[in-house]
């Protein structure tokens, strides 16, 4: 029987993305919704129907896996991220800071009304400022979106990103400080550990350029040697504790305007990286109790509608000065719905670090679930919306 037991352990996860695939197949073919709301779906009742076996600890292969993962999709995002045109047009940024911290402010307010302790309501608004750049960059890659509401919310999820994680790592720098009483290990756990994640991700992304150059032919290796750094990115910032987000987003930022090709045929980093991405939407989801979902329900509907209707209005708001029509405004504000996959893996990587959170903020832990099935769907709706899908060219 322990055998048995062992077996079926190792064959839970490989077994939970097989059926999450299956299943994301057949209902986008009949549904024509994202495949990645399902993956999300399955992971959590698997987890939830067999919860010894799905059981995680740090360092876990699977737990590494779905870092690859995200490390490989921020990178991707990163590339796709033009700062050239933000100077050119700083009214995009100028609405991605107005969305985040308006967000950011009435997420606070909701909590504080609601009772939150204020430690923990700054926790959630601060989780709540970011979006998805999985949930958002799969969608955009599935639909083969393209135009002006597609690249805005590409840059706008960057932003919405690096923004989340400097005033999470703050606010939780000072509640350790407030718990520990160390000032010198808050410091550690903030300002310190973002600027050397920057730095490492932006030097990688001037020296695998060089090399590539070098090496000559470009094209057919410049995807490997990414995929590769990126893989090395994720085991440096987890064995030093600084953050991988931070650390693969300015790699891939770096490496574009280091001027790689990257072209459309390489994204998603071939079938290998759509294991991945499968895996990590399964993962993501399977942290979380079923306990926490229920407790926390309430507060996070709330509080997901009224992000939904402030990120959406912040956008919408300077969608004519940043030169765009207002539907393509009101369209890129609704597809930043997405937050799942950030969050719970930014807490994991908190989790690692001695800070546990998840009990506090069990309101994140509905919020996730929620926006895994709704919020890639928001997001194709609202580039369907826009007209840059596919289907609509």
């Amino acid at each position: 029987m322990p055998d048995f037991l062992v077996i079926s352990a190792d064959l839970a996860w490989p077994l939970a993305v097989l059926l999450a695939w299956l299943a994301g197949e057949f209902i986008h073919r009949w549904t024509r919704l994202p495949r990645i709301s399902v993956y999300g779906l399955v992971g959590f009742l698997c987890a939830q129907a067999f919860p010894d076996l799905f059981a995680t600890e740090s360092g876990s292969p699977v737990i590494v896996l779905a870092n690859v993962a995200f490390g490989l999709i921020l990178f991707e995002l990163g590339y796709r991220v033009n700062l050239n045109w933000l100077r050119v047009n700083p009214w995009v940024a100028i609405s991605g800071l107005a969305e985040s911290f308006a967000t950011f402010a009435v997420v606070y307010l909701i909590a504080s009304l609601w009772g939150v302790p204020s430690m923990t309501a700054l926790l959630l608004a601060s989780l709540a400022m970011s979006t998805s750049p999985a949930g958002v960059l799969r969608v955009v890659n599935e639909e083969r979106s393209s135009g002006q509401a597609t690249e805005r919310v590409l840059h706008l999820v960057a932003l919405n990103c690096v923004l989340a994680v400097l005033t999470f790592k703050v606010i939780v720098g000072f509640w350790v400080f407030e718990t520990s009483g160390s000032l010198t290990q808050a410091i550690s756990l903030s300002a310190i550990e973002l600027v050397a994640s920057a730095l490492l991700g932006a030097v990688c992304g001037m020296l695998v350029p060089a090399v590539l150059r070098h090496l000559g032919n470009l094209a057919r290796e410049g995807t490997l040697a990414f995929a590769l750094v990126v893989v090395i990115l994720v085991a440096i910032t987890h064995a030093y504790d600084l953050s991988p987000v931070l650390a693969t987003l300015a790699f891939g930022l770096t490496a574009r305007h280091r001027r790689v090709a990257f072209t459309r045929t390489q994204r998603n980093f071939g079938a290998i990286g759509e294991l991945l991405t499968i895996l990590l939407f399964v993962f993501a989801v399977s942290t979380l109790s079923w306990d926490n979902v229920v407790s926390g329900g309430m507060l996070a509907f709330v509080l997901l509608l009224a992000r939904f209707v402030v990120k959406t209005a912040g956008v919408a708001a300077f969608s004519k000065l940043s030169g765009t029509p207002w539907r393509k405004g009101l369209a890129t504000g609704m597809a930043l719905a997405p937050m799942s996959v950030f969050v719970v893996l930014l807490l994991e990587q908190t989790k690692n670090s001695g800070v546990v959170l998840v009990d506090e903020l069990a309101a994140v832990a509905a919020m996730t679930v929620f926006m895994e099935v709704l919020g890639p769907i928001i997001t194709q709706r609202a580039l369907v919306w826009a007209r840059e899908t596919k289907k609509e060219e």
